[in-house]
């Protein structure tokens, strides 16, 4: 959910082949006080849990999950856990428990659960994953915009070499252990280790992939999941990144509305005239950059500046680079924390899913979606490191079915840049009866807490806290903040 481009764009019962190891006597957690975050955490308590590396080893090599508890105040009110995951992949969650309470979740639902938050295997303070990548490779991130079939190729380059860099690091024998399905796993270690029977669930933007694997692979253990900003059924995979040019489609026209609205951008007058405008500031910036705005960052920081529900920053952001002036960089200096965050997210990418690797084929790709979704799709579809991944996935894919008990609330903006509403009516359909889903007449990354829309908000209170669930699937209307 934070708002950063590094952390966007990103078998049957599945992968339940590789069976988990068999049920010891829970291990006893001993809570402490939590490291320094990114703010405050001064209700959080912290510990730390050892889980196998490879599940179909249990007694080998054993790695460490850092988990937080934000604990119910209200003992006869409380009625289970609720495990949480801010998306990524590669996205710390120790402290989410703590920005959910200051983004107000409810004091209901507080009271209900003791609020659970880890950073998932290879991430942060668990044993974490590096690829040791350099400063430029960092700069380029994640959505390199292709203007043409060479640029493909040069991309192609960089991958080829973020792969082998990868394969080459310290940590290159834990990485193809980050995978969905084993920290799935590592969610049913903490839920043992918890002493509960069954966990519920919140989860956002690829925390709605994980929390589907983990109810996919245990519905027995799980009691209420509500999935935020829905991925499609396959995770992460290459469908999900094209899908990234359909979002930005979706969402811009949000934009080109409110600068119009306010001439004082002079970015036009006429949702035509912004759109317009898009065109001409990325086509200047890749003739001639300002600062380190390149025509491919442009587009980039625009498809972040649309996860916000408020637009006025990257309105602006164009206005200034409209008057030659550059907004501040993101944060993508060569630290350990940036570092880890593009290996884990690699690992993750290449480890649940075997990518395409011909070269010919993305530049196909980049081609048609250039055409098919103008503002971003030549980014969304160009080559990257899991094309070059030095290892084949370890397991199945799970595929989510809609095989467990109806426990499932999906909530969804229409126009999500980042997990677009076409890939979460794959994911509906996937599970079937087990979900309903809650759509929202509504713009930006992240439904509920992070949008004001109360009849979306109150519908996944209302199950969090009393299990009721809407009988069909719900569309609620546009209201303002």
């Amino acid at each position: 959910m934070r708002k950063t481009l590094l952390a966007t764009a990103i078998a049957v019962l599945g992968a339940t082949a590789v069976a988990p190891a068999a049920s010891a006597a829970p291990e006893s957690l001993a809570w402490g006080a939590c490291p320094a975050g990114a703010f405050p955490t001064p209700d959080l308590q912290c510990t730390t849990l050892k889980v196998p590396l490879d599940y179909r080893n249990p007694d080998g090599r054993k790695i460490d999950v850092a988990v937080s508890r934000l604990p119910s105040k209200h003992p006869e009110k409380r009625r289970g856990v609720l495990l949480t995951n801010p998306g990524g992949p590669g996205g710390e969650g120790l402290d989410y428990p703590q920005l959910l309470k200051l983004v107000k979740l409810p004091q209901d639902v507080l009271d209900a659960y003791d609020v659970i938050g880890f950073d998932p295997r290879g991430v942060g303070r668990s044993t974490p994953v590096t690829c040791d990548l350099t400063p430029e490779q960092l700069a380029i991130g994640n959505l390199p915009y292709a203007n043409g079939p060479a640029d493909v190729v040069k991309q192609a380059a960089v991958a080829k070499a973020e792969a082998k860099e990868c394969a080459a690091a310290s940590t290159a024998s834990t990485l193809p252990y980050v995978t969905t399905a084993n920290t799935a796993r590592d969610m049913d270690r903490i839920r043992q280790a918890l002493g509960e029977p069954a966990v519920s669930y919140l989860g956002a933007s690829y925390g709605t992939y994980l929390g589907a694997v983990y109810t996919t692979m245990f519905p027995e253990r799980s009691d209420r999941f509500v999935l935020d900003s829905n991925l499609g059924p396959g995770g992460y995979d290459i469908d999900a990144m094209r899908n990234f040019g359909r979002g930005m489609e979706d969402r811009f026209p949000d934009f080109a509305k409110f600068a119009a609205a306010h001439p004082e951008y002079g970015l036009g007058t006429t949702p035509a005239q912004v759109t317009a405008k898009f065109h001409e500031l990325a086509a200047r910036l890749d003739r001639a950059p300002i600062d380190w705005v390149t025509g491919s960052a442009f587009r980039g920081l625009t498809f972040q500046g649309l996860y916000a529900t408020n637009l006025t920053q990257l309105a602006e952001d164009w206005r200034g680079l409209t008057e030659g002036r550059a907004p501040k960089p993101p944060d993508g200096s060569l630290t350990t924390s940036v570092q880890n965050l593009f290996a884990a997210r690699f690992a993750v990418l290449c480890g649940d899913t075997a990518w395409p690797r011909s070269v010919a084929g993305y530049q196909v790709d980049v081609a048609v979606d250039r055409i098919r979704y103008p503002l971003i799709g030549a980014a969304t579809a160009n080559i990257a490191a899991c094309a070059f991944w030095p290892s084949a996935p370890v397991e199945p894919k799970v595929r989510i079915t809609g095989r467990g008990p109806s426990n499932v609330l999906m909530v969804q903006n229409e126009r999500d840049p980042g997990t677009p509403l076409a890939g979460a009516r794959k994911l509906r359909a996937a599970f079937g009866d087990r979900a309903r889903m809650v759509t929202i007449d509504q713009g930006g990354h992240g439904a509920y807490l992070f949008g004001p829309n109360r009849c979306g908000n109150t519908a996944v209170t209302g199950f969090l806290v009393t299990g009721s669930r809407p009988a069909h699937d719900l569309a609620c209307a546009a209201e303002s903040a």
